[in-house]
């Protein structure tokens, strides 16, 4: 028997669904989106490269979500990157935390003028009770139309196996970098399923003060499917596990 209580589960699937999305990202790129935004790009890093993102949500409601999340891309007959992110979160009264193991690799390049495409999945534990609360396989499409302009689609499926629980998934956002060294990201995204809220958005800054930090302060309405205004400020930071 689960001990999440009745009225915490629904937040509990929107955070593990949204992770679905927001836990994908491979880039080794200052441009690329990755971090606290929820809409995915198609590139993965070189063998070797390795991140860790992090970032902190405080919603209007007083709702609140962390999150810290490391990965490597390995030479797996192709690039692919693993990681996992941990995340702890509040909704009213009740608390929560949650992993997820994730993997993504690329399977059409991302080229100026062509779609780049790659293929994302894993898995989502409640770390409170030990049920699995998210399956998902995301495909991330990615058009680079410059250097400095690209436009990120998303369609995918989660699956909540705690509530018995399908969602369709499906986002588009943009990143524009208009002048170094700030990049606009922007995107909108829905969960569909049963007691899900849509659409949702994100709108940010991203300050990359040097090749391998960025800095992020983005505004959000409705991220977790709750009506409430969201602010995150994030850290990313990227290296190389190879000398």
């Amino acid at each position: 028997m689960s001990v999440v209580p009745s009225d915490a589960r629904p937040f509990r699937t929107a955070i593990a669904v949204l992770a679905c999305m927001a836990a994908t990202t491979a880039s080794q790129r200052a441009q690329a989106a990755g971090g606290a935004f929820a809409v995915d790009d198609a590139e993965v890093g070189v063998p070797g490269s390795c991140k860790v993102e992090s970032w902190a949500s405080f919603a209007s409601n007083s709702d609140l979500v962390a999150v810290t999340s490391p990965a490597c891309v390995a030479n797996i007959w192709r690039p692919v990157e693993i990681g996992g992110q941990f995340q702890r979160f509040r909704s009213g009264d009740e608390w929560g935390t949650t992993f997820t193991l994730k993997g993504k690799t690329n399977l059409v390049p991302i080229e100026p003028g062509k779609l780049g495409i790659a293929l994302s999945g894993g898995v989502t534990i409640d770390l409170v009770n030990g049920e699995t609360r998210g399956v998902f396989l995301i495909i991330p499409l990615t058009f680079q139309i410059n250097e400095q302009f690209r436009i990120n689609i998303n369609g995918g499926w989660a699956r909540d196996p705690a509530a018995a629980q399908h969602f369709a998934i499906a986002g588009a956002g943009f990143e524009w970098n208009f002048v170094k060294p700030l990049t606009l990201i922007t995107e909108v995204f829905a969960v569909a399923g049963s007691g899900q809220r849509n659409p949702r958005f994100q709108t940010g800054l991203r300050y990359t003060p040097i090749d391998n930090l960025d800095i992020d302060v983005i505004y959000g309405r409705n991220i977790t499917g709750e009506n409430a205004d969201w602010i995150t400020v994030g850290l990313n930071v990227r290296f190389s596990a190879v000398k």
